[in-house]
C-alpha cells in the first residue's frame, strides 16, 4: 500500500525471518483471516498474495483487519520514523500518542501543528492511511488493554482512564480492535493481573535490544534536580506534571524490558506519561540503524561497539528542558546541578504524597519568570534571558512541544536575547528527539572528539560529522561519553 512507512518485498522477508527489529516499524495484515500482526508473529506467515502491510495499527483497523492476539501488535516498541521525520505527518503522530487529541480534539492538534483540521487529515490519511481521530482511536485501544491485562482497575474505570468518552464507546472499540469483549481480553491474559493500588499502576515497556540502560542512567543521574528526579539500586525515578494532575514514574530494567510503575492523581494521564516515559529514555529507538552508521567511522567503532545500545536522553516537559538548557550554559553540570536544585526547592510543587525520595515537580513557567531573579545567581544578562524566555513560555508567546517543526523552533528560541545554537539545539535533541543535532560549541563535546582522535575544532568538526547523518546526535552522545 501507498502509506507504508517500508519497502514491502522488504517486508515480507522481514516477516518470514521472524526479524523482531522490525516490530513497531510496520503491519502486517492477513486478508483470508483479518487479522493483523507484528513482524516476529511465530504464526505460519501466509502467501505473498494473500498479505497486505500498514505503516500503523490504525491503519490496519480502518481497513477492517483486528489485532492478533497472539503476538499481540501493538505492544512492541513504537515506529522511530517519528522521530526521524520532521515532517507534518512525523510531528502529527508525536502529539497524538501524547494524547492532544483526547484532551484538544482534532482542531487543537491542528493549532500546535500550525494547519487547518483538513488539512491535517487528507496529509495523515495519506501518509499513514488514516485520520487524526483513527490513529488516536488506536492510542487509546492499546492503553485499554495495557490496562486490562496488568491491573485489577474496573472495567469502567479503564474506559475513562485509556481516555473513552463513554463505557459503551469503551466496548465497541475493544470489540473492533481485538474481535473480543473487555471482560474477554482480561479472561484471557497470559499473566496474572496485579493488585493495584489507586492511582497506581506497573507496566511492562518494551525496546528494540541492545538497550545501553546503564550509560542511560548515568547521564540521567549525573543531571538529576533533587526531589524531581532519583536513582535508587538501579532503578530511575522522577516525577511529571501532566494535563490533569501530577505523577511520578519508576523504571527498572528487567530481560527485553524496563518495569514501569506509575503513580498518576487522575489515571486519564495514563497514556501521555507512558509516551513521555518512552520518549524520556529513547525506547522506540533503533539501534542497529545507528549503529551501523556510526561503526563505519574507524575514530567511532570501538566507541560505538562498546556501547551498541546507546540512546538519546528525551525529555517528559518542553519548558523544562528549556530552563535546564539555559541555567547549564557555560557552567559546568554539577553547578547546574545545584542552580536546578535551589530553585526547584523555591518554586516547585510539592507533591500531595512524596513517593520516596521524590516530592517536588519542577517549577512552572509563570513561576520562574516571576522570581527567577531572586533566586538565581549568575551573569545578569543570563538571568534575564531566563526570565524572559520563561515569561514567553507561560503566556504561549513560546510552546516548545514534540509537534514543534524543528527549523521554526530553533529560530524562535535564538530570537531572544541569550539563546543561542547550542542552547536551541540541545532543546531539539532533548524535547523532539531530533537525532541529527551535533552541538560542535561544546566543549566536553570536541574533548571527547579529540580524545577519539577526531577533528575537535567546531567548524573541522562539522565537516568530519558529515560522516554520521543522519545519527549526528547519537555520535554526539559517544563524543560526551569519551570525554
Amino acid at each position: 500500500m501507498d502509506d507504508v512507512l517500508i519497502d514491502e518485498e522488504q517486508g515480507y522477508r522481514a516477516s518470514m525471518s521472524r526479524d523482531a527489529r522490525f516490530d513497531g516499524q510496520f503491519i502486517l495484515a492477513v486478508r483470508t483471516t483479518g487479522i493483523y500482526c507484528r513482524p516476529s508473529c511465530p504464526a505460519i506467515m501466509p502467501k505473498r498474495t494473500n498479505v497486505v502491510f500498514f505503516s500503523t495499527a490504525a491503519a490496519a483497523q480502518q481497513s477492517g483487519f483486528r489485532a492478533c492476539r497472539r503476538c499481540l501488535p501493538d505492544s512492541v516498541p513504537g515506529s522511530p520514523e517519528w522521530n526521524l521525520r520532521a515532517d507534518l505527518a512525523g510531528r502529527a503522530m508525536r502529539l497524538i500518542t501524547d494524547g492532544t487529541v483526547e484532551r484538544e480534539g482534532v482542531p487543537g492538534l491542528a493549532r500546535r501543528l500550525g494547519y487547518s483540521d483538513r488539512h491535517v487529515t487528507r496529509v495523515l490519511t495519506a501518509e499513514l492511511g488514516a485520520g487524526p481521530l483513527a490513529l488516536a482511536r488506536a492510542h487509546r485501544a492499546h492503553s485499554a488493554r495495557l490496562l486490562i491485562e496488568t491491573t485489577t482497575l474496573s472495567l469502567a474505570d479503564i474506559a475513562f482512564a485509556a481516555g473513552f468518552a463513554s463505557v459503551r464507546q469503551f466496548n465497541d472499540t475493544i470489540k473492533a480492535v481485538f474481535a473480543t469483549t473487555p471482560t474477554g481480553l482480561r479472561v484471557a491474559a497470559k499473566r496474572h493481573a496485579t493488585p493495584t493500588a489507586p492511582g497506581k499502576v506497573t507496566l511492562r515497556l518494551p525496546y528494540r535490544e541492545p538497550f545501553d540502560y546503564d550509560g542511560l542512567l548515568s547521564f540521567l543521574a549525573a543531571r538529576a534536580v533533587q526531589g524531581v528526579e532519583a536513582v535508587v539500586d538501579g532503578a530511575y525515578g522522577r516525577t511529571m506534571r501532566l494535563a490533569h494532575g501530577v505523577g511520578t514514574a519508576w523504571l527498572t530494567p528487567s530481560a527485553g524490558h524496563l518495569s514501569c510503575t506509575l503513580s498518576l492523581t487522575d489515571m486519564r494521564d495514563l497514556g501521555s506519561a507512558v509516551t513521555r516515559v518512552r520518549r524520556l529514555l529513547d525506547l522506540d529507538a533503533d539501534p542497529g540503524a545507528v549503529n551501523e552508521v556510526l561503526g563505519a567511522d574507524p575514530r567511532l567503532e570501538a566507541h560505538a561497539r562498546k556501547t551498541p545500545g546507546l540512546r538519546l536522553p528525551g525529555a517528559v516537559d518542553g519548558a523544562e528542558i528549556v530552563t535546564r538548557a539555559l541555567i547549564g550554559q557555560q557552567i559546568t553540570v554539577a553547578a547546574a546541578r545545584r542552580a536546578l536544585t535551589n530553585l526547584t526547592g523555591c518554586l516547585g510543587t510539592r507533591l500531595p504524597t512524596p513517593d520516596g525520595p521524590l516530592t517536588m515537580v519542577f517549577p512552572t513557567p509563570e513561576a520562574i519568570a516571576t522570581r527567577a531573579g531572586e533566586i538565581l545567581r549568575g551573569p545578569a544578562r543570563r538571568i534575564a534571558t531566563i526570565g524572559t524566555v520563561n515569561e514567553a513560555l507561560a503566556s504561549g508567546e513560546l510552546e516548545v512541544h514534540v509537534g514543534a517543526d524543528p527549523q521554526e523552533l530553533s529560530e524562535t528560541l535564538q530570537k531572544f536575547s541569550g539563546v543561542g545554537p547550542w542552547t536551541a539545539g540541545y532543546v531539539l535533541m532533548r524535547v523532539l528527539g531530533a537525532p541529527d543535532i551535533l552541538l560542535t560549541g561544546d566543549v566536553a563535546m570536541r574533548k571527547g572528539a579529540a580524545n577519539l582522535g577526531i577533528p575537535s575544532a567546531p567548524a573541522e568538526l562539522e565537516a568530519y560529522a558529515s560522516r554520521w547523518r543522519p545519527w549526528r546526535s547519537y555520535a554526539g552522545m559517544h563524543l560526551w561519553s569519551a570525554s
